[in-house]
């Protein structure tokens, strides 16, 4: 951690404790004539100085070291923007772009006669995270007229995105922002209306109104909108796309604000004031607890040997234990059973001291797994609610002799062994075929109407390239919802009657839910009866979803709660946006898990815990029902491991799984140790 940092996280903690209740303690003081902050490469905090009045070169950027703001780079005539991507600090300066390398040393990176029309007055910046394509808006005579917003890719032409002759409303755009990677949010300062750009065409639309001024926008990382109104001195919020402005406790006047580098704190510039702040991100009447949970992750049945598995192939190469779920029979017999993604149901007491696994059922012969596609194999296994007396499971796999094909089958326990199952029960129920190796899902279980549920991805690749989310004549990209005690129309299951599109013309009976990229994995709340899903997304947002019968989820319309690609849009009533998303800052690819009903941890008791594959992050998040929002999203301490999938075991404790070379791929939750 920097020294900058460090400082920054202790002046935070004061001045966030504070906010709403007393003027906001300032994190620097003596900034003339600041304009415009940005957190670059390292958490490092950097400010925008503009030059003196007729006199070209004067401008600065200054950089935050221990408590005071130190020069850093120079020679600019009237800075008004900086945008951080990578190693590099963008500024916009009247009339051209500059980019500063690490050291501070600057140089032109678009001048003036790279623009399609000659620019006036340069105002916001703002870059796309992913390639590098910066946004920049020019504010015109400040009279209406001249305002553009132009596109600088890394290379190539700078373009117009808009301007006033495809947007007439287009007056005096001051805050500029990416929603998504395909549409710009724009507030204009003369009408103080926040408008949602498409960049494929510029084209607008009106999101809200009442902002002031509105001089600057800004995301945090979980999809909240913060508005600066730096004339009326206010700070907005919109909580969630398609909600109203909110307007934060008196703060700061504003010029300009971004997301601190905790990424819980908005740094908001007072230029008349001369004053660095920070303001944490809570929305009145949306508040989100994200206090640490007194909770980390210990080593389960740490004894236990896998029975067949050595953890090498006969190449002498290392094989890890991929352990995809944790579950139970329901049949009060309080067993374990873990399978692999290699394709073995593995079974043991749920004993803490469990020192051996026997093979439930393996199916190697017929399931393949491969490193280099580690989204096929085994995927998924649900029990029968009526387990105990008619001995059905069912699993989900990749086929080794089909490719790109993943079925659903049925098997039954054996007649003379419950630990053991009869691999020649094999009854197939369902069968998909899929374009691309990736994004297979994968995950069954049963409902508390004791229908199976099922859910696979959109068929893989990137985009969606075959549009099968929205497709409702193909079962890629949906949950299903099948009977599988019934057999008609030559299936090996029913359609329930209630199912939301039965009798519908040019639509699978079969699907409970669409509009769905990858969900990696999905469970009930077994007190609730919710679904609760963990929708994996692809260029910048996370999601958790609570799925609904009928319900559209919108990709790849919307990527999360943003629009998607070109033909992206925004909030619809048609379309139900995720109760909770997190940014590609934050982690990369999420791993749904379980609502806790155990009796061990009552401090977990109603949170969904959730992680991410990518950054081992872990979380416990709790949803109010009737307030319909999210009120806590609380880290929980954890190992920086891969987390593959969680489960529950009969009790309701819940354990996460991560892949090992050593077998100790299981854990469970516990109380913090003091000190530890």
């Amino acid at each position: 951690m920097s020294r900058v940092l460090g400082l920054l996280l202790v002046m935070l903690s004061v001045s966030s404790a504070t906010f709403g209740q007393q003027p906001v303690k300032p994190l620097v003081a003596g900034l003339k004539d600041a304009v415009a902050v940005a957190v670059g490469a390292g958490g490092k905090v950097f400010i925008a100085v503009s030059g003196e009045a007729g006199k070209a070169g004067t401008g600065k950027v200054l950089v935050l070291e221990k408590d005071q703001a130190v020069p850093f780079a120079d020679g600019f005539d009237d800075p008004r923007a900086l945008a951080a991507h990578q190693d590099w600090l963008y500024v916009a300066d009247k009339d051209r772009v500059w980019r500063i390398d690490r050291k501070g040393k600057a140089d032109v990176y678009t001048p003036a006669n790279a623009f399609p029309n000659p620019p006036s007055s340069l105002g916001k910046l703002t870059v796309d995270p992913e390639s590098g394509t910066l946004f920049v808006a020019d504010l015109g005579d400040l009279k209406g007229k001249g305002a553009a917003i132009y596109r600088i890719p890394p290379k190539g032409k700078v373009a117009v995105v808009t301007d006033g002759q495809r947007w007439p409303g287009l007056h005096t755009p001051r805050g500029l922002v990416l929603d998504g990677q395909s549409h710009l949010l724009v507030v204009d300062e003369s009408s103080g209306e926040l408008h949602r750009v498409k960049v494929a065409d510029g084209k607008a639309e009106k999101v809200a109104s009442g902002l002031g001024s509105g001089d600057d926008l800004a995301w945090d990382m979980f999809g909240r909108l913060f508005i600066a109104d730096a004339k009326n001195g206010k700070l907005f919020a919109i909580p969630r796309p398609g909600e109203a402005p909110v307007a934060l406790p008196a703060g700061p006047l504003t010029a300009d604000v971004c997301l601190d580098p905790t990424r819980k704190h908005l740094l908001v510039l007072d230029r008349k004031a001369g004053t660095l702040s920070a303001v944490p991100t809570q929305v009145p009447g949306f508040e989100v607890d994200d206090t640490p949970l007194p909770i980390e992750t210990e080593l389960a049945f740490p004894d236990l040997q896998w029975s067949g598995w050595t953890g090498m192939n006969e190449k002498g190469q290392i094989v890890q234990l991929r352990p995809i779920l944790l579950t139970h029979a329901g049949d009060g017999s309080n067993r374990v059973f873990v399978p692999t993604q290699h394709g073995v149901i593995h079974v043991f007491p749920n004993d803490q001291k469990a020192t051996k696994t026997s093979v439930f059922l393996d199916l190697q012969d017929r399931c393949v797994y491969s490193d280099n596609q580690n989204e096929e194999g085994f995927l998924g296994l649900a029990f029968h609610p009526k387990f105990k007396s008619n001995g059905e499971f069912f699993v989900f796999y990749t086929p080794r002799k089909a490719k790109l094909q993943n079925v659903v089958s049925r098997f039954r326990v054996s007649k003379d062994d419950p630990n053991r199952a009869d691999p020649n029960s094999e009854e197939e129920i369902l069968r998909f075929t899929k374009p691309f190796w990736n994004h297979d899902g994968g995950t069954i279980c049963f409902g508390p109407d004791g229908y199976l549920y099922v859910t696979h991805g959109d068929g893989g690749a990137a985009n969606d390239p075959f549009n099968n989310g929205q497709n409702l004549k193909t079962l890629l990209g949906k949950v299903l919802r099948l009977d599988v005690d019934r057999k008609e129309n030559g299936n090996n299951y029913a359609i329930p009657k209630d199912n939301p599109f039965v009798g519908k013309a040019d639509v699978a009976p079969e699907i409970f839910a669409y509009g769905l990229r990858n969900v990696w994995r999905m469970a009930f709340d077994r007190q609730t009866g919710q679904l609760w899903a963990g929708e994996v997304g692809q260029n910048l947002y996370e999601e958790i979803n609570i799925i609904r019968a009928g319900g559209n989820y919108g990709w790849k319309l919307r990527e999360s709660l943003h629009p998607f690609s070109a033909p992206g849009v925004g909030p619809r009533s048609d379309l139900i946006d995720p109760i909770w998303e997190y940014h590609h800052d934050i982690g990369k690819s999420i791993t749904g898990g379980v609502v806790y009903r155990g009796p061990r941890l009552p401090e977990l008791l109603g949170h969904y815990l959730y992680a991410d594959y990518v950054s081992g992050k872990i979380w416990a998040l709790k949803y109010d029902e009737a307030k319909k929002r999210v009120t806590a999203n609380r880290p929980i301490k954890d190992r920086t491991l891969p987390v593959l999938s969680f489960g529950e075991d009969e009790q309701g404790e819940a354990y996460l799984m991560t892949h090992t070379p050593t077998g100790k791929g299981l854990y469970r939750f516990a109380k913090s140790v003091a000190g530890k």
